[in-house]
C-alpha cells in the first residue's frame, strides 16, 4: 500500500512538473513574441522572464507597463549602485562626472515614476517626452566622464541595461497620436495666470533676491505660481533650480540691465552638464528680462549660461551668452520668444524638444582656427519626440565678428547623434553663413539626420552650394513642416496660453521670390 502511495506521489509530482513546465514553455514563447517587437528583445526577455511580474500581457497597454515598471525597477538598482561607487572615485575630475550621474539618475526615476503614476495625468505625448527625458538623462552620464577624459575606470563599473529597456518603451509608446487643441492662437499649457504674468508691465512679486528667494520657494508649502523679482543688476553666481522647485519665475528688468553670470567650464574641470550659470530642472519654470551669461571664454571650450530640463518651461525676452555650449536645451518640452542667444561652437545643443521663435541667433569671433556652428542635436533614438525648430529668427554676426567675418566659416549646424533633427523656418540668414550650410561630425557619422530649412537669404547669399549628402525640393510641403510647429512639436497649445507669452504658428510658404526654400532629409 505504501509502495503505491509512493509511486502515485512521485507520479503527481512528474505530471505537476510537466504542467509547470509546459506553462513555462508557453509564457516563455509569449512573452518571446512581445519582447520581439523591441529595438532590445534580449533584455526585454530576460528581465521579464526572470523579475516578480509573474504574468504573460494580454494587451500592448498591458506589455508597455510591464516594460515601463522593469524599467523603473533596474533604474532604482542602477541608482542604488552608482550611489555606491562614490567611494571609488580616484581624482576630483572622476568625482565631479559621477555627481552629475547622480542627479541624472534621480531625474531619470523621476521621469519613470510620472509615466507610472496613477494620479498622474499622462497623455501619450506626456509619456513619450518623459521617457525621452529618461533615455537623455543617462547618455548625458556617459558623456559627463568622456569628455573629462575619465571614462576607462568609471563607466565600465557602471554599465547596466537601463538605457536599452528605456529604448523599448519608446518603441512600444511611440506611434499614439493626441489631437492638438488651440485657444486664441496659443498652446493651451500656458495658464491664462501666467500669461498675465509675462505680459503685465509690473507683475506682483513674491521675493526680490535670487537663492534666497528660491531657498524660501523650496519650502513653500503647494506649487503654486512663485515669482522672484531680480532687480538692475549683475549677480555672480551659480543658480540651481532643482526638481522639487516647481513653478518658479524669474522677473528681471530687461535683458541687458539684470544678469546672472558665472564662468564654470570644462576647461576648469566641471563636466558640460555642471558647467551652466544656471540650471532648471523643476517643472513649469518661466523666465522674462533676463541675461543668463558664462564668461569663461572660448579657450575653456564648453561653458553654459543656461542649462534647462524644466518641462513645459518658457524663456521670453531673454539674453544667452557664452561662447562654446551657450544654450543647453537639454530635455523636455521649451519654448524660448524674442531671445537673443551669442556664441561660437555648438552655442544652441540638446535634446529636448524646443521651439525658438522671433530669437536673434548671433555667432561671435571663436578662437583662431576654429568654426562657428549654432545648432548641435542629440537625440539618440528615433523614438524620441525631440529636436530644435527655429521659427521667424534671424542669424547674424556679432559686433566682435563683423570685423573678420572672412577669416571664419560660420555653419547652420551639424549632427551629434545618429538620429538628430533641426528644422530653420522662415528664418533670416544673413551673409556669414557659408553656403555649404551643415558641417558633418566625424566623417559619414549621422549623414542619415534630418533636416528641414524654410529660409530667406539676404542679397549676396548663396545656398547653392549646400552639402551633397543634403536632399534639396524646390519647396516646401506644408504637412511636413507643420509637425515642427509649437502645436505639434512641444503640444504648445496644451499649455502655452497660461504663460501669456505670444507665438505664431509658422506660415509655411510655398513659393518665395528671390529666397530659397528647401525640405531636406539626409540619406
Amino acid at each position: 500500500m505504501a509502495i503505491k502511495f509512493e509511486l502515485l506521489f512521485i507520479l503527481f509530482v512528474s505530471f505537476s512538473s510537466f504542467l509547470s513546465s509546459a506553462s513555462s514553455t508557453v509564457a516563455s514563447d509569449d512573452i518571446n513574441q512581445w519582447c520581439n517587437k523591441t529595438p532590445y528583445p534580449e533584455p526585454c526577455k530576460y528581465f521579464m522572464s526572470n523579475g516578480s511580474h509573474n504574468f504573460v500581457p494580454k494587451q500592448k497597454s498591458e506589455f508597455r507597463k510591464m516594460a515601463m515598471q522593469i524599467a523603473m525597477e533596474r533604474a532604482l538598482n542602477a541608482e542604488t549602485h552608482t550611489k555606491w561607487l562614490g567611494s571609488k572615485c580616484r581624482n576630483e575630475l572622476e568625482k565631479n562626472a559621477w555627481s552629475d550621474c547622480l542627479k541624472l539618475y534621480e531625474s531619470t526615476i523621476l521621469q519613470l515614476n510620472n509615466t507610472l503614476d496613477p494620479n498622474t495625468k499622462c497623455s501619450d505625448f506626456d509619456a513619450q517626452t518623459w521617457l525621452s527625458t529618461a533615455l537623455t538623462n543617462l547618455e548625458t552620464c556617459r558623456a559627463g566622464f568622456i569628455e573629462l577624459g575619465v571614462s576607462d575606470f568609471m563607466l565600465p563599473l557602471m554599465s547596466n541595461n537601463v538605457s536599452k529597456l528605456i529604448c523599448n518603451t519608446l518603441a512600444i509608446n511611440n506611434g499614439s497620436t493626441e489631437k492638438q487643441t488651440y485657444k486664441e492662437g496659443f498652446p493651451t499649457w500656458v495658464s491664462p495666470g501666467n500669461r498675465k504674468l509675462l505680459q503685465s508691465s509690473s507683475p506682483a512679486a513674491n521675493l526680490v533676491t535670487i537663492q534666497a528667494a528660491l531657498d524660501v520657494a523650496a519650502k513653500r508649502s503647494g506649487s503654486g505660481r512663485f515669482v522672484i523679482h531680480v532687480k538692475s543688476g549683475v549677480y555672480q553666481e551659480n543658480i540651481e533650480i532643482g526638481n522639487n522647485m516647481k513653478n518658479i519665475m524669474l522677473l528681471g528688468d530687461g535683458l541687458k540691465n539684470t544678469i546672472i553670470t558665472g564662468s564654470r567650464s570644462v576647461g576648469g574641470g566641471s563636466t558640460t552638464f555642471n558647467s551652466a550659470t544656471v540650471a532648471v530642472t523643476g517643472g513649469g519654470f518661466i523666465a522674462r528680462d533676463i541675461t543668463f551669461r558664462n564668461t569663461a571664454g572660448p579657450q575653456n571650450h564648453q561653458a553654459v549660461a543656461l542649462r534647462s530640463g524644466s518641462d513645459l518651461s518658457v524663456f521670453y525676452r531673454c539674453g544667452f551668452e557664452g561662447y562654446q555650449d551657450t544654450l543647453y536645451v537639454h530635455s523636455q518640452r521649451q519654448f524660448y520668444r524674442e531671445c537673443d542667444i551669442y556664441g561660437t561652437v555648438d552655442f544652441i545643443f540638446g535634446n529636448a524638444a524646443v521651439v525658438l521663435q522671433n530669437c536673434m541667433i548671433y555667432a561671435r569671433k571663436p578662437m583662431s582656427g576654429q568654426q562657428n556652428i549654432r545648432i548641435k542635436t542629440r537625440r539618440i533614438d528615433p523614438n524620441q519626440n525631440t529636436g530644435i525648430s527655429i521659427h521667424n529668427s534671424q542669424v547674424m554676426a556679432s559686433s566682435d565678428l563683423k570685423p573678420v567675418l572672412s577669416s571664419f566659416k560660420t555653419y547652420l549646424g551639424r549632427p551629434w547623434m545618429e538620429y538628430s533633427r533641426t528644422v530653420y523656418l522662415q528664418t533670416y540668414l544673413d551673409t556669414l553663413v557659408d553656403p555649404a550650410g551643415w558641417l558633418e561630425w566625424d566623417g559619414n557619422f549621422a549623414l542619415n539626420t534630418q533636416i528641414m530649412e524654410n529660409i530667406k537669404t539676404r542679397p549676396g547669399s548663396s545656398t547653392s552650394g549646400r552639402v551633397k549628402w543634403v536632399v534639396i525640393e524646390s519647396y516646401l510641403v506644408q504637412a511636413q513642416a507643420s509637425q515642427f510647429s509649437v502645436a505639434n512639436f512641444i503640444a504648445g497649445s496644451l499649455w502655452l496660453p497660461s504663460t501669456n507669452v505670444p507665438f505664431t504658428w509658422p506660415l509655411i510658404v510655398l513659393y518665395l521670390i528671390n529666397s530659397y526654400v528647401c525640405y531636406c532629409f539626409v540619406f
